[in-house]
């Protein structure tokens, strides 16, 4: 990215601190803004410092069927003492340099995910997209496999409900809530 010397952010932005540009292909829209929640540029009243300045900088790419990639770089720049942030050329640069990262590490992460799904074979099954069995599930997110191992109370609660009745003494108490006029709910 060329930085021009005869801005103080290195690129002419407008009243609002925005600013677009072109680099590596892509339009990047960057925004220079402090962190305070006021209109007024000042010190804190609390802390007696100035806020910090955030640079940022994004970009979003379409493409085909909905896909859409974005880039984000943040740099945050801290003011020295109790003076205001004094503005750095630098910051803008580095900012793009990081969205145009992001947009590269999103890419490729699309890439891999993409790469784990086989397109959908037509079949009529209801199907559509399956995993590749070549790849092997995440185990931080996959869920635990069910054992075979499993009673009928453990899936059916008429079962609980029989066992229940068998811990309390042959008791056996009601769950149903129907309304069908053959369950008394006074009758428990």
């Amino acid at each position: 990215m060329d930085i021009d010397p005869t801005q103080p952010w290195g690129l002419a932005i407008d009243y609002a601190g925005r600013a677009t540009l072109t680099e590596s292909g892509h339009t990047v829209h960057v925004n220079v803004s402090d962190t305070s929640l006021s209109s007024i540029i000042g010190p804190d009243s609390i802390s007696g410092t100035y806020s910090p300045v955030n640079v940022t900088a994004q970009f979003t790419e379409t493409g085909e069927g909905g896909a859409v990639l974005r880039g984000t770089g943040r740099i945050t720049i801290m003011p020295v003492g109790a003076d205001p942030v004094v503005p750095d050329p630098t910051a803008v640069r580095r900012a793009v340099a990081d969205a145009l990262t992001d947009f590269a590490a999103n890419a490729a992460a699309y890439v891999a995910l993409c790469a784990r799904w086989q397109p959908d074979d037509g079949a009529e099954d209801g199907g559509g997209t399956t995993p590749d069995p070549g790849t092997e599930p995440d185990p931080d997110t996959a869920a635990a496999p069910e054992t075979a191992e499993g009673t009928a109370a453990d899936t059916d609660p008429a079962a609980n409900v029989d066992a229940d009745a068998e811990a309390d003494g042959g008791i056996e108490i009601s769950t149903s809530t129907g309304t069908d006029g053959d369950s008394d709910p006074a009758m428990v």
